[in-house]
């Protein structure tokens, strides 16, 4: 049988890549009765839409071909040759022609699919081993963008078809022929070899999905087909490595390397996993790895280098662009993403990583997924051990946690106005004595002497972070029972659904008795951020008025952490009104940034006003389905965020 033709039999078993059934498929249709079932092979006509007939059941209507359903179909399941995989799905009706579409950046990361430079959002240009589409159709279905896939699977030779839940690709499976290595370095004795450049191009007998995904000190590309025994017994190692599911996250900063110890990559490692090969390959610390898919042959093409980061420009929804690049400082070059976003035409608001407790972390894409955002970076600090927060969050007027330490802040309303500025809690428990208590924190994980206040928004209940705790429980206004707290993290005491507990830390001069009457005051410093009803918390801030402004000292902030190397993330508004969300990744063949280096570098993007977000394994840039600033298995959990999202009208 030729290998660009790929016959997909109902009736077989699995090596046939059985489509389940009831089921919608692309194609035209021909088949042959055999042991009581219809037996299928389809071809793909793109945009007609047909029924496949299940084994043994009568066809309950007089002709053949049954009416395409309805244009709902959507799901968050792609079954790829039998492997499932979490990617949006959506099928929908444009005129006469039907269209089934996959989230463009998971389809991006996880099939090869190259997206193309755009400034219209409706239309998404790509290239896959030389094919290309200067017009792809997109649909943007909150909080996802679609590419249609019809034009794509026709051209690739791909089967589509719609179960209940999952849409199901059926792809050739490609042969690796043959991994050409990158010549050897040229050495003497007395001339050490220089670090260069390494390319690795893997030849195929016909275009496959690919997938490329990073973890600490290695790249790991997966192909969907086999190896011929050559190359197999060629790369295959004598311990092949572990393909972890759950891998920690990388340091958060790189080393910089002299160039005379930059080790050359070893010879890629390779592994069979079902009907699928990984191949590994070392990355030096500070390099990176760029795949691209070409023709004439068919292959893909490995580049591990310092500096081979993509730039892109893409328009991607309305009020939502996707950029990349390197950008320089001096001799460095810091790889640079980021979104520039219209506040006027999306909604920006705070989000964390369980709306009913704000005890929790999680990966930023399942933040992002869990509150329906099309795209979010993380934001404040947190207790890792604790999982808590560190720093102010106020999301529709609702203040959820208190600012700490005069660290910086950003607070914005929908009509387009941001203010950045280092904020103080101001909170008081007025006494019907007369006598005023200060409040020092509002469901806050920092730890310091004094009354703290904790409220259903924590959770529904607290347990102490420190011993001894004194703690007061407040219902209607009015203390109702004191107890003690004991040795930390011990016993989980319940918050009153319409009240609050008051938690006495270290020596306090004044505890309410029980039956006091209550009532609170509070209030934010600057006061100019109270108007505004989002406010998220992180520190310091690096920019006011163009103007680089940073004390981390200020806002107690380490000395080693003001100086210190790492993967950044920051908020910045510029002088058009847009709101740019950036990671900033290593420089080329060494560490990360420093804060006045991620200040200058938001400077040369033209930002008036910025600041720090939390970093390093935190750093975390989402869009559409994926983060898009480095592989999720580097990136670590992480409590709250800010989130974009589509307005309404969308």
């Amino acid at each position: 049988m030729n290998r660009q033709q790929v016959k997909t039999n109902l009736v077989g078993d699995r090596q046939d890549r059985s489509f389940p059934r009831p089921c919608i498929v692309i194609g035209s249709v021909s088949g042959a009765i055999a042991r009581g079932a219809i037996a299928l092979t389809i071809t793909l006509a793109t945009g007609n839409f047909l029924p496949a007939i299940a084994d043994g059941l009568p066809n309950p209507s007089p002709s053949p071909i049954a009416p395409p359903p309805k244009p709902t179909i959507k799901g968050v399941k792609v079954s790829l040759n039998g492997k499932i995989i979490s990617l949006p799905w959506h099928r929908w009706q444009s005129g006469k022609k039907w269209h089934i579409g996959i989230a463009d950046v998971p389809l991006m990361q996880n099939f090869g699919v190259e997206l193309l430079d755009t400034s219209d959002s409706n239309s998404q240009p790509w290239r896959w081993f030389g094919k290309t589409s200067s017009q792809a159709v997109t649909k943007f279905i909150n909080p996802y963008r679609y590419l249609d896939l019809t034009e794509f699977a026709r051209i690739a030779d791909w089967k589509l078809q719609i179960g209940a839940d999952t849409l199901y690709i059926i792809t050739p499976t490609a042969e690796i022929q043959e991994i050409q290595l990158p010549p050897a370095p040229q050495t003497s004795e007395l001339v050490p070899s220089l670090p260069q450049p390494q390319r690795f191009t893997i030849l195929l007998d016909i275009p496959t999905p690919w997938k490329i995904s990073q973890e600490k000190g290695a790249s790991i590309l997966t192909i969907w087909g086999h190896a011929i025994p050559e190359v197999a017994a060629k790369f295959t190692p004598t311990v092949p490595f572990i393909d972890s599911n759950t891998p920690k996250p990388v340091e958060d900063t790189a080393p910089t390397i002299a160039p005379s110890t930059v080790p050359t990559p070893a010879l890629p490692q390779l592994t069979k996993i079902e009907d699928r090969t990984q191949i590994r390959f070392n990355v030096p610390p500070g390099w990176q790895t760029q795949v691209t898919s070409a023709t004439n042959p068919d292959r893909l093409v490995i580049d591990i280098a310092p500096d081979v980061f993509k730039s892109r420009n893409i328009l991607w929804s309305r009020g939502v662009s996707w950029r990349q690049q390197y950008l320089g400082l001096k001799t460095d070059k810091f790889a640079v993403t980021w979104l520039e976003i219209n506040p006027k035409q999306v909604q920006i608001r705070p989000i964390w990583s369980n709306p009913n407790t704000l005890v929790a972390t999680a990966p930023l894409g399942k933040t992002a997924d869990l509150w329906q955002a099309v795209a979010a970076i993380n934001a404040g600090f947190f207790n890792r051990n604790l999982l808590v927060p560190l720093g102010v969050l106020r999301r529709d007027r609702q203040w959820l946690s208190s600012p700490i330490l005069n660290r910086g802040a950003i607070a914005w309303n929908d009509k387009g106005e941001f203010k950045i500025a280092k904020a103080i809690w101001k909170e008081s428990l007025n006494l019907t004595t007369g006598e005023n208590l200060p409040i020092v924190q509002l469901n806050s994980g920092f730890i310091q002497p004094g009354i703290s206040r904790y409220t259903p928004a924590w959770g529904t209940t607290y347990t102490p972070m420190s011993n001894n705790e004194t703690i007061l429980v407040v219902e209607n206004n009015q203390v109702a029972n004191q107890i003690p707290g004991g040795l930390a993290r011990q016993t989980s005491i319940p918050i009153p659904i319409k009240g609050y507990l008051l938690v006495a830390r270290g020596e306090s001069s004044i505890i309410p008795s029980i039956g006091s009457q209550l009532r609170l005051d509070t209030q934010i410093v600057p006061t100019e951020l109270n108007r505004y009803p989002q406010i998220i918390g992180a520190g310091p801030v690096l920019l006011q008025n163009r103007q680089i402004v940073l004390d981390g000292l200020s806002e107690q902030f380490k000395e080693k952490f003001t100086q210190e190397t790492a993967i950044r993330s920051a908020i910045a508004t510029n002088s058009s009104g847009q709101v740019l969300i950036v990671a900033v990744h290593n420089r080329a063949g060494g560490a990360g940034a420093t804060l006045i280096e991620l200040a200058q570098l938001l400077q040369q993007m033209g930002a008036v006003d910025a600041l720090n977000l939390d970093g390093g394994s935190s750093t975390s840039l989402y869009l559409g389905g994926q983060l898009i600033n480095r592989s999720p298995a580097t990136a670590a959990r992480v409590h709250n965020a800010i989130g974009i999202f589509a307005l309404p009208n969308r």
